[in-house]
């Protein structure tokens, strides 16, 4: 019998030689701790062959998606015969068995690009750390072999076609969300291990905290591209009119990033004072810790969510799973204790070192946070017999507030010296940000209302009584106050490339302005990388805030019908029907002018396709401007008298979130990039520089699509009106919610 006809049964059996390599290697390694350098060589290429069985299993059912295999019933449940290669890939992790695959994979080759950079370093801690990946391995094999494999066959034979992906998830987005965030999910295993190597081995010195600073910064990378590309996922292709809702499976890829930010803080300070080494493990233990809890989030069933996979009996694998980590990092770190004692103490409260404490406090608070409010469904129910859910506006009032401490301390930390500030020194570095801050804080009352930016806005109680008015009197005061830390946390920023440039010309007179910016840069690429970072996350901060001056409203029209939304003046012109091999799009043409100004129409859409009539998508409409953007929804045409209704969202400053998020991955990449020097020559140098190019590559696009976004254009020729179809019910605005910066 070929390979061919037993395809999925050699699938199949790949996932067991998988955890049979992982099991092999997992024993091999701890051997090798004893000091045996023959058998350290053997789990290092025990760890090889695993991949390479990782490998081989992917390779197997992305043969099995574009030779529409459909015997596989993955394959048939998402994949049919007309999508393109592109979304066949895609389709590999569009489903839960695929994407627990896809995970592997991703794991797998991080564990070898691991190995491979080891190379001689470390060699006492590689059998923990390659022990504790094959335990990772392992997992996902065991996870799969026993419940959810996706090489399952289907119990009634091979179906003709398949069901199809999702339509929803044919999306740009979708291709490069997932792997993004998966790979910010998996990478953060190699900080893990060399934890756990190092709480084993009790080599609890700097020497293996320098190591998984690098993996953790390549790690937070993607979480925030991917996190980033999942609201311009949802921004673009669920027709809510935003980007954030607060949802379980938005909050589980969340938690992970906010943690993993609070380390690549405070391991600094671990490095220069030799402080913080418990919370600097805990850390890693728990980013990771919520990578798996992220993932049990989301395909356990457990919190209901727009984004989730179907429920199943894989939950319980992943609660094992996570008390062993709980178990086993908990037991270490008090086993360790004596060691992790700090070498240094704090000095003063105006020092970098409590501005850093206090920015990792307040991760931590919002972690809590967002994890309990995540959970509170099944909490409420456990405890009060009840079931309860937290929407998007109980977030969006207390969130901003511990936020904005956050984004505070972000700024104050660099301005602040180590050890302790002298007053001269405190004067002197905040007089230019706190002078900056308050002529932006006087423009802002002066004019801002006069430009639909007032600085305080009246906000609804969300409670009754004392705390509701208090809350919300704060609520509308946040915005004003955001403005003023945004400039702040600029002009920091600034002022060090200021006095770091102004510093290298005093010292070496024959460089010019560009060159010494350029050698200042590239001799603290991670100093000032970071600032980079902190002006993309400032602007991601004003883009949030501009939902607290957004407009919404939802309208029926009739055609010939004019609607004023804002200064947007909207004329319905009427709608049209085209239909291809797959599917029926009814267009509604909007003809749009501003501020008395004719800037063309834009044409949001309902597309019903042939294989899911029940669950029509909405395409969405806009007009972007730097301002703001124009986003129009359409619900329901009526066939006899084409009265449609909309939903139109201006959203103002929306798109500072994305050049935010542009400014984080440059300033990221200038982090993450190696030295030129022989010692960089190794596989994580390559890993980092690939990393660099990835980004990159990734932004590009993000630029590259960005004008075929919004659907519009010249009416097509009017077709047979449309019938009359329903629009989902929108879901919530997040409002002005402020996302924790780094």
């Amino acid at each position: 019998m070929s390979i061919w006809q037993s395809l999925p049964e050699f699938g199949t059996g790949v996932l067991y030689a998988i955890l049979i390599a992982a099991a092999y290697t997992f024993a091999v390694a701890l051997a090798s701790s004893t000091g045996r350098p023959r058998l350290l060589q053997a789990a290092r290429l025990g760890a090889y062959g695993t991949v390479s069985l990782v490998g081989l299993s992917v390779l197997v059912l992305a043969f099995a998606f574009v030779s529409h295999d459909f015997r596989i019933s993955y394959v048939a449940r998402y994949s049919d015969r007309s999508m393109t290669t592109p979304y066949l890939v895609a389709a590999l992790w569009g489903g839960q068995d695929g994407s627990l695959l896809w995970w592997l994979f991703l794991t797998s080759v991080f564990s070898a690009g691991c190995v491979a950079w080891l190379r001689r370093k470390y060699l006492e801690l590689q059998p923990f750390v390659i022990a504790t990946l094959m335990t990772i391995i392992g997992f996902f094999a065991i996870l799969m072999i026993f419940a959810a494999n996706p090489f399952t066959t289907s119990a009634g034979g091979a179906p003709v076609d398949g069901s199809g992906l999702n339509y929803q998830l044919r999306n740009f987005y979708m291709i490069i969300h997932p792997p993004s965030l998966y790979i910010g999910f998996t990478s953060s295993a190699i900080p893990f291990a060399f934890a756990i190597a190092a709480l084993a081995t009790g080599r609890l010195d700097n020497e293996w905290i320098v190591a998984t600073r690098k993996w953790m910064l390549f790690a937070w990378l993607f979480l925030s591209i991917g996190n980033a590309l999942g609201m311009l996922w949802a921004y673009e292709e669920l027709g809510w009119g935003g980007y954030w809702a607060w949802d379980p499976v938005e909050n589980a890829a969340f938690l992970p990033w906010l943690t993993a930010s609070a380390y690549v803080h405070s391991t600094m300070i671990q490095e220069r004072r030799g402080m913080l080494k418990v919370w600097n493990v805990f850390l890693i233990c728990a980013t990771f810790f919520l990578t798996i809890f992220g993932t049990f989030l989301t395909r356990s069933g457990l919190i209901s969510s727009v984004h989730s996979f179907a429920q199943s009996g894989i939950g319980i694998f992943f609660v094992y799973y996570m008390g062993v980590i709980a178990a086993v990092s908990i037991t270490l770190i008090v086993w360790r204790l004596p060691r992790l004692r700090s070498e240094g103490a704090f000095e003063s409260v105006l020092s970098r070192e409590a501005a850093f404490v206090l920015n990792n406090w307040g991760f931590l608070s919002l972690t809590v946070f967002i994890a309990t409010a995540t959970t509170w469904p099944r909490i409420s129910e456990w405890l009060l017999n009840q079931e309860s859910t937290l929407g998007p506006t109980f977030y969006n009032t207390w969130i901003p507030p511990l936020a904005l401490v956050i984004f505070f301390a972000m700024g104050a930390a660099p301005l602040l010296g180590w050890r302790k500030t002298s007053p001269e020194l405190f004067l002197k570095s905040f007089r230019w940000p706190v002078a900056v801050m308050l002529v932006v804080a006087t423009i802002h009352l002066l004019i801002g209302k006069r430009v639909n930016y007032p600085a305080f806005y009246d906000a609804a109680p969300i409670y009754e009584g004392a705390l509701g008015r208090a809350l919300a009197w704060l609520s509308g005061k946040l915005p004003f106050v955001t403005v003023m830390l945004v400039a702040f946390n600029i002009t920091v920023v600034v002022q060090e490339f200021y006095r770091g440039v102004a510093a290298r010309q005093r010292s070496k007179s024959d460089e010019g302005l560009f060159t010494s910016l350029f050698n200042l840069v590239a001799k603290s690429r991670r100093r000032y990388g970071g600032y980079v970072v902190h002006v993309g996350i400032a602007l991601m901060f004003l883009g949030f805030t501009g939902r607290a001056w957004g407009v919404d409203k939802e309208l029926s029209m009739s055609p010939g019908e004019t609607a004023q939304v804002d200064y947007y003046s909207m004329t319905y012109v009427g709608p049209r029907m085209e239909v291809d091999n797959e599917k029926r799009m009814i267009f509604t043409d909007l003809d749009v002018v501003r501020q008395g100004k004719s800037i063309g129409r834009v044409t949001p859409a309902k597309f019903i396709y042939k294989t899911g009539a029940d669950q029509p998508s909405t395409e969405v409409a806009k007009h972007m401007t730097i301002r703001d953007d124009l986003y129009v929804i359409v619900g329901m045409v009526n066939p006899t008298t084409k009265v449609a209704s909309f939903q139109f969202h201006v959203n103002p400053l929306v798109n500072f979130i994305w050049i935010g998020v542009g400014i984080l991955i440059l300033g990221a990449i200038v982090s993450m990039w190696p030295e030129v020097a022989l010692e960089e020559a190794g596989a994580f140098g390559y890993i980092r520089a690939a990393a660099s190019v990835a980004t990159s590559v990734i932004f590009a696009l993000l630029l590259a699509a960005g004008p075929s976004l919004a659907y519009g254009g010249t009416a097509s020729p009017r077709a047979p009106p449309a019938p009359a179809i329903e629009a989902p019910s929108p879901a919530p605005l997040p409002g002005a919610a402020l996302a924790p910066a780094k």
